[in-house]
Protein backbone atom coordinates (compact mmCIF):
# COMPACT_ATOMS: atom_id res chain seq x y z
CA UNK A 1 0.00 0.00 0.00
CA UNK A 2 1.70 3.36 -1.14
CA UNK A 3 -0.66 6.16 1.43
CA UNK A 4 -3.33 5.85 3.74
CA UNK A 5 -6.04 8.24 2.88
CA UNK A 6 -8.42 8.85 6.18
CA UNK A 7 -11.80 10.68 4.87
CA UNK A 8 -14.78 11.19 7.00
CA UNK A 9 -17.84 10.91 5.78
CA UNK A 10 -20.29 13.37 6.97
CA UNK A 11 -23.87 11.33 7.07
CA UNK A 12 -23.17 8.23 8.82
CA UNK A 13 -20.20 8.93 10.49
CA UNK A 14 -18.14 6.18 8.59
CA UNK A 15 -14.81 6.34 8.97
CA UNK A 16 -12.82 4.86 5.77
CA UNK A 17 -8.80 4.43 6.46
CA UNK A 18 -6.84 2.79 3.43
CA UNK A 19 -7.71 0.91 0.69
CA UNK A 20 -9.62 -1.54 2.21
CA UNK A 21 -10.27 -0.91 5.34
CA UNK A 22 -13.47 0.92 6.75
CA UNK A 23 -14.91 1.45 9.84
CA UNK A 24 -17.36 2.78 12.31
CA UNK A 25 -16.80 4.52 15.12
CA UNK A 26 -17.83 2.61 18.49
CA UNK A 27 -18.66 5.87 20.06
CA UNK A 28 -21.33 6.19 17.10
CA UNK A 29 -23.50 3.19 18.53
CA UNK A 30 -21.42 0.88 16.42
CA UNK A 31 -21.98 -2.88 17.66
CA UNK A 32 -20.42 -5.61 15.96
CA UNK A 33 -23.64 -6.66 14.09
CA UNK A 34 -24.50 -2.98 13.04
CA UNK A 35 -21.39 -2.19 11.62
CA UNK A 36 -21.55 -5.61 9.65
CA UNK A 37 -24.34 -4.46 8.55
CA UNK A 38 -23.31 -1.10 7.90
CA UNK A 39 -20.43 -2.04 5.99
CA UNK A 40 -22.93 -4.34 3.90
CA UNK A 41 -25.25 -1.55 3.09
CA UNK A 42 -21.71 0.57 1.81
CA UNK A 43 -20.40 -2.08 0.20
CA UNK A 44 -23.83 -2.01 -1.86
CA UNK A 45 -24.12 1.54 -2.34
CA UNK A 46 -20.30 1.74 -3.36
CA UNK A 47 -21.23 -1.08 -5.84
CA UNK A 48 -24.18 0.62 -7.52
CA UNK A 49 -22.17 3.88 -7.51
CA UNK A 50 -19.23 1.82 -9.40
CA UNK A 51 -22.11 0.88 -12.17
CA UNK A 52 -22.77 4.79 -12.84
CA UNK A 53 -19.80 6.15 -13.81
CA UNK A 54 -17.41 4.61 -16.18
CA UNK A 55 -15.08 5.18 -19.08
CA UNK A 56 -18.05 5.01 -21.83
CA UNK A 57 -19.24 7.87 -23.28
CA UNK A 58 -23.27 7.95 -23.34
CA UNK A 59 -24.58 6.88 -26.81
CA UNK A 60 -25.17 10.30 -29.18
CA UNK A 61 -28.34 8.77 -30.83
CA UNK A 62 -30.44 11.85 -29.18
CA UNK A 63 -27.92 13.80 -31.50
CA UNK A 64 -28.42 11.82 -34.58
CA UNK A 65 -32.38 10.87 -34.28
CA UNK A 66 -34.24 11.35 -37.27
CA UNK A 67 -36.21 14.23 -36.03
CA UNK A 68 -33.51 16.68 -35.56
CA UNK A 69 -35.50 19.72 -35.90
CA UNK A 70 -33.71 22.88 -34.56
CA UNK A 71 -34.69 24.59 -37.87
CA UNK A 72 -37.71 23.75 -38.24
CA UNK A 73 -37.68 20.77 -40.62
CA UNK A 74 -34.88 17.52 -40.47
CA UNK A 75 -31.59 18.81 -40.83
CA UNK A 76 -30.00 16.21 -42.04
CA UNK A 77 -32.35 16.35 -45.10
CA UNK A 78 -31.70 20.31 -45.45
CA UNK A 79 -27.98 19.85 -45.79
CA UNK A 80 -27.71 17.32 -47.86
CA UNK A 81 -30.16 19.08 -49.93
CA UNK A 82 -28.28 22.11 -50.17
CA UNK A 83 -24.90 19.68 -50.13
CA UNK A 84 -26.76 18.05 -53.78
CA UNK A 85 -27.75 21.56 -55.08
CA UNK A 86 -24.49 23.54 -53.97
CA UNK A 87 -23.27 24.07 -57.21
CA UNK A 88 -26.71 25.36 -58.50
CA UNK A 89 -27.36 29.31 -57.92
CA UNK A 90 -30.14 29.66 -55.00
CA UNK A 91 -33.27 31.54 -55.72
CA UNK A 92 -34.97 30.88 -52.05
CA UNK A 93 -33.84 28.79 -48.91
CA UNK A 94 -36.58 28.94 -46.15
CA UNK A 95 -35.67 26.44 -43.45
CA UNK A 96 -38.96 26.69 -41.57
CA UNK A 97 -40.93 25.62 -44.22
CA UNK A 98 -38.42 23.09 -45.98
CA UNK A 99 -38.25 24.78 -49.30
CA UNK A 100 -35.57 25.01 -51.56
CA UNK A 101 -35.53 26.82 -55.05
CA UNK A 102 -32.66 27.10 -57.45
CA UNK A 103 -32.40 29.53 -60.36
CA UNK A 104 -32.00 28.66 -63.80
CA UNK A 105 -28.73 26.74 -64.21
CA UNK A 106 -27.20 26.19 -67.61
CA UNK A 107 -24.49 23.53 -67.94
CA UNK A 108 -21.14 25.36 -69.66
CA UNK A 109 -20.53 21.77 -71.64
CA UNK A 110 -24.67 22.68 -72.85
CA UNK A 111 -24.96 26.10 -72.97
CA UNK A 112 -28.39 25.70 -74.94
CA UNK A 113 -30.03 23.90 -72.03
CA UNK A 114 -31.18 24.77 -68.90
CA UNK A 115 -32.18 23.83 -65.31
CA UNK A 116 -34.05 24.40 -62.33
CA UNK A 117 -35.20 22.79 -59.31
CA UNK A 118 -37.39 22.72 -56.14
CA UNK A 119 -36.86 20.76 -52.90
CA UNK A 120 -39.22 20.36 -50.72
CA UNK A 121 -38.87 19.15 -47.14
CA UNK A 122 -42.57 17.62 -46.22
CA UNK A 123 -41.49 16.15 -42.50
CA UNK A 124 -39.46 16.11 -39.56
CA UNK A 125 -38.69 12.64 -39.74
CA UNK A 126 -35.04 11.35 -42.25
CA UNK A 127 -37.95 9.30 -44.40
CA UNK A 128 -37.58 8.91 -48.18
CA UNK A 129 -40.90 10.55 -48.74
CA UNK A 130 -40.25 13.50 -46.37
CA UNK A 131 -38.53 14.79 -49.95
CA UNK A 132 -40.19 15.88 -52.86
CA UNK A 133 -38.15 16.76 -55.37
CA UNK A 134 -39.67 18.93 -58.81
CA UNK A 135 -37.45 20.18 -61.73
CA UNK A 136 -38.02 22.16 -64.49
CA UNK A 137 -36.09 21.70 -68.12
CA UNK A 138 -35.66 24.67 -70.78
CA UNK A 139 -34.02 24.81 -74.10
CA UNK A 140 -32.76 27.52 -76.10
CA UNK A 141 -34.86 27.64 -79.53
CA UNK A 142 -34.30 30.45 -81.74
CA UNK A 143 -32.95 33.26 -78.97
CA UNK A 144 -35.71 31.89 -76.84
CA UNK A 145 -35.80 29.77 -73.90
CA UNK A 146 -38.93 26.91 -74.49
CA UNK A 147 -40.37 24.71 -71.72
CA UNK A 148 -39.21 20.83 -72.43
CA UNK A 149 -39.87 17.72 -70.04
CA UNK A 150 -37.76 16.11 -67.64
CA UNK A 151 -36.52 12.45 -67.46
CA UNK A 152 -38.08 11.01 -64.31
CA UNK A 153 -34.67 9.54 -63.54
CA UNK A 154 -33.10 12.45 -63.65
CA UNK A 155 -35.41 13.90 -60.34
CA UNK A 156 -34.99 10.06 -58.63
CA UNK A 157 -31.10 10.34 -58.78
CA UNK A 158 -31.43 13.61 -57.05
CA UNK A 159 -33.70 12.47 -54.75
CA UNK A 160 -30.89 9.70 -54.91
CA UNK A 161 -28.30 11.65 -53.71
CA UNK A 162 -30.15 13.62 -51.15
CA UNK A 163 -31.31 10.89 -49.30
CA UNK A 164 -28.06 9.23 -49.48
CA UNK A 165 -25.86 12.52 -48.16
CA UNK A 166 -28.59 12.76 -45.16
CA UNK A 167 -27.87 9.22 -44.30
CA UNK A 168 -24.30 9.61 -44.49
CA UNK A 169 -24.66 13.04 -42.13
CA UNK A 170 -26.64 10.88 -39.81
CA UNK A 171 -24.21 7.97 -39.41
CA UNK A 172 -21.47 10.30 -39.03
CA UNK A 173 -23.27 12.27 -36.20
CA UNK A 174 -24.21 9.01 -34.54
CA UNK A 175 -20.40 7.73 -35.04
CA UNK A 176 -18.80 10.88 -33.76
Amino acid sequence: MRGRVSVWLAAPKIRYSGMSKLSVPAAFGATPGRRSATLALLGVAAFGLAACGGGKERPRADLAASQVTTIGVNSYLWRASLDALSFMPLLQADSSGGVIITDWYANPANPGERLKVTVSILDRDLRADALRVAASRQVSQGGAWVDAPVQAATVQKLEEIILTRARDLRRGAIEG
